[in-house]
């Protein structure tokens, strides 16, 4: 049965569904089928959220919210795996076992991850993806961007942040002759650093005054009809179109 009320929002809104589609990001076909609602599946909450935005309704003026919340809930704590209070207490192994895992994307989204690019199991970790085929992209902070700065004032280090992620991109050197291996550099206020290898990732929070080591991080898995996961993965999607490619560990600005 259609969605009769989401319908005459799209129509009262004046907006066709190319539009729509466009602007939330998915495909009109997607648009199509929250609206014939055939299977009876609702989108993910992000979509529904954006979409009552983008309409200027109610979310309950398109979809019930009571089944959808129930839904979501489920779900939710299903794509949990663990929490853990702080990174400092995250096993070691976790980190390194993720990445083994890895056959489709290996993907690390950080300002600095200094730690992980002094560690040579992690090196040797992407380069042994890489060679398999492994997608392996690696998004650090633009150390000239106004967003490092204030990550650094957060934190209380100041310009030691930059210092940071320049010593990261120093280390990661050997690894920007690797085939398969992507550099990129972002500028985003970076609300988590996000680990993802495949459909698991680790989320370390990141918390107004203290380092990332001191900050939550989440395990997730990725489950059907779940949406943390596929929120972060989203995210990292974006910063990694909105970041700038970098060839070597030696910035244009910085070059003699």
């Amino acid at each position: 049965m259609a969605n009769e009320r989401l319908r005459g929002a799209i129509l009262a809104s004046g907006l066709t569904l190319d539009q729509i589609s466009e602007r939330l990001g998915v495909s009109t076909r997607t648009v199509e089928r929250w609206v014939e609602a055939k299977d009876q599946r609702r989108p993910y909450r992000r979509f529904q959220y954006a979409m009552a935005n983008l309409l200027k309704r109610e979310l309950s003026d398109l979809w019930s919210d009571e089944q959808t919340s129930a839904e979501t809930s489920e779900a939710g704590r299903a794509e949990l795996v663990t929490l853990y209070p702080h990174r400092a207490v995250v096993p070691k192994e976790l980190w390194t076992s993720l990445y083994a895992g890895a056959s489709r994307q290996f993907d690390l989204v950080v300002y600095a991850g200094f730690w992980l690019s002094e560690d040579p199991l992690f090196f040797r970790l992407i380069r042994e993806k890489a060679q398999a085929g492994v997608r392996v992209r690696l998004m650090l902070g633009d150390p000239t961007s106004a967003g490092v700065a204030q990550r650094g004032q957060d934190e209380g280090i100041g310009p030691a942040m930059a210092g940071k992620i320049r010593n990261a991109l120093a280390n990661y050197a050997p690894l920007f002759s690797v085939p398969g291996v992507e550099f990129r550099l972002h500028a985003t206020t970076l609300y988590n650093s996000l680990y993802r290898a495949d459909d698991e990732m680790l989320v370390n929070g990141h918390v107004y005054g203290v380092g990332a080591y001191l900050a939550p991080v989440l395990h997730l898995a990725q489950v059907s009809g779940g949406e943390l996961f596929s929120t972060y993965a989203a995210s990292i999607e974006r910063i990694w179109d909105g970041a700038r490619v970098i060839k070597s560990p030696v910035l244009e600005s910085e070059a003699a």
